[in-house]
């Protein structure tokens, strides 16, 4: 029943993905009724921009830094001076320096990394022109840069990726927010809170008083799941019952955090004029996915038989059980999304550790929101030419050549991952107010160092729950750690779209390497273990395997 259930969701998960691509091509294209069209034209000639006016990936990438910088300003400003300004019913001061720059680079980099406690720490005015707002903007911005890259691999030969307002614009406009009203409205039909009023006071059983908070969660839960944002209304995240309080509630999210990143795999065939480049890319992110899913569903249900105690239940609600926890645990660090439904500090050690590969390999098992597919068009571009290492020709890819330029930009983007997390897990490992973090001793400690920095180089927001996040030094630390993840990778991705787009394309030939059956699938799939897997996996010694070496050992630490 178990495998029916998880086939179930797949075919659900594709099918709605599949018709939701159709959709998105339409509005990338500009094939939108008359008024939608000036709707956002009007938009953009009120801001002062042309939407015709064509970019090359230089311009497209200034746009995008400039954008996200006056966003990181604004969000640092409020968070500031929260407790002076309105909206804010329960008096909530502001924030301090450090977990300000923290917050705000976390949103702007759709990181949504919580050194915080939602509830405890924020007013509903930063909760909502905050918080959300980057939840709609920096989720549009992945989109518009993958559009754009896109473009560059298979648009005619030309200079320019397209408009990054234009693009940003129709993502928010017309795909996150109409898919984020109609999932608000059928969460708040589930339960989560939807409202301005402030905290209740409750009277329990035994006498004693409860302040429940609540306020206007249901639209930021909505934007935070779709988005790949990930980041909670409240503290505990989508394990609170406000923010997921059924089994059809848990369904509706996790369908969501893949929605748009599956789509976009389908988007990029259909772009390509070849639906078997897009099936391609989707296979090989569906083959990770479902080796992650198999690994921590086989780990959590069986449980920890030292314990005797059937499924592993440490950290998860009874309401979801090992099965949905598994599920959701491999959803969330497939794609960029970080929401928790369980606590994956108490999961298994195998279990853990497949949530950390998935985000150390780039977040490419689907992704952020069009993040998943540019971070796996990096890895095409390596698997391209070590495949014409291989045989001896010049590299291609969608008929365009792929030379040392391209390789590498790609190269140089790979290297952002190793740099945040190995270099910054091993700063963080020596430093004494670093390690202050640090809930347990010995491997499992050095897996909350590494998971930390996985999920912040990796812009996922999720952690162990044991590791100390609101030290001044990971606040800081984290912070900048985002900022590398998000723009090393965008930066080198768009110059590699703007390289490709300037090159003819040649026809196929019977000696052209094929990029959209099995033999291509495969080539994929390793480069992605090899490139990304293997290059962590001497800290994966010393952590999570060391771990469950010591459990199968009969040892604790």
């Amino acid at each position: 029943m178990t495998f029916i259930a998880y086939g179930l969701y797949f075919a659900a998960l594709t099918g709605l993905a599949w018709a939701l691509a159709a959709a998105m091509q339409r509005v990338f294209d500009g094939q939108l009724p008359a008024g939608m069209l000036r709707v956002e034209t009007a938009l953009l000639r009120g801001a002062g921009v042309d939407p015709a006016r064509g970019m090359t990936w230089l311009g497209y990438g200034m746009a995008v830094l400039a954008f996200n910088l006056a966003g990181f300003v604004l969000l640092y400003t409020l968070l500031r001076l929260q407790g002076a300004l309105p909206l804010n019913p329960d008096g909530i001061g502001g924030m301090s320096a450090d977990l300000a720059f923290n917050t705000a680079a976390s949103f702007v980099t759709n990181t949504n990394w919580q050194a915080y406690s939602g509830e405890a720490q924020l007013s509903y005015l930063s909760q909502m022109a905050g918080l959300t707002v980057q939840n709609f903007v920096s989720a549009g911005t992945g989109m518009a840069v993958a559009v754009a890259i896109v473009r560059g691999f298979v648009a005619p030969k030309g200079t320019t990726l397209g408009n990054f307002w234009l693009d940003m614009t129709r993502s928010v406009l017309w795909i996150l927010l109409p898919l984020s009203i109609l999932l608000a409205l059928f969460l708040a039909a589930q339960g989560v809170p939807q409202t301005l009023l402030g905290a209740v006071t409750a009277t329990g059983v035994e006498g004693g008083e409860q302040i429940i908070a609540r306020g206007p969660a249901a639209a930021q839960i909505a934007i935070k799941q779709l988005g790949t944002n990930g980041g909670g209304f409240f503290g505990v995240n989508s394990a609170h019952p406000f923010e997921n309080p059924t089994v059809a509630s848990n369904l509706a999210q996790c369908l969501s955090i893949l929605l748009i990143p599956v789509s976009f795999c389908f988007l990029f065939g259909r772009m390509a004029g070849d639906r078997r480049q897009g099936w391609a890319i989707f296979a090989t992110m569906a083959v990770l996915f479902v080796a992650g899913l198999g690994v921590v569903h086989a780990y959590e249900v069986a449980g920890n038989p030292a314990l005797g105690l059937g499924e592993n239940m440490e950290g998860k609600e009874q309401r979801f059980g090992a099965m949905l926890s598994a599920l959701w645990a491999t959803s969330t660090t497939a794609a960029s999304n970080g929401a928790v439904n369980a606590m994956h500090d108490s999961f298994m050690p195998l279990s853990g550790m497949v949530t950390m590969v998935l985000m150390q390999i780039g977040e490419v098992v689907f992704g952020g929101v069009g993040a998943g597919l540019y971070g796996m068009l990096l890895y095409v571009v390596l698997a391209v030419f070590l495949a014409g290492l291989m045989v001896g020709r010049t590299p291609e890819y969608l008929g365009r050549k792929i030379e040392s330029h391209e390789v590498t930009l790609a190269v140089l983007a790979f290297l952002s991952m190793p740099l945040g997390i190995l270099v910054g897990g091993a700063i963080a490992a020596t430093v004494p107010q670093a390690l202050a973090a640090v809930q347990d001793a010995g491997p499992h400690g050095l897996s909350e160092i590494l998971y930390a920095y996985s999920s912040a180089t990796g812009n996922n927001g999720s952690a162990f729950g044991g590791w100390g996040a609101a030290l001044p030094w990971h606040t800081t630390a984290l912070g900048v750690v985002m900022l590398i993840g998000r723009y090393a990778i965008i930066l080198p991705m768009l110059a590699i779209a703007g390289s490709m787009i300037r090159k003819p394309k040649a026809a196929a030939t019977s000696g052209t390497f094929p990029t959209h059956g099995p033999l291509f699938v495969t080539l994929l799939i390793l480069t992605v273990l090899i490139l990304g897997a293997l290059t962590f996996f001497p800290v994966l010694a010393l952590g999570p395997i060391a771990e469950e070496t010591a459990r199968l050992a009969g040892q604790s630490f």
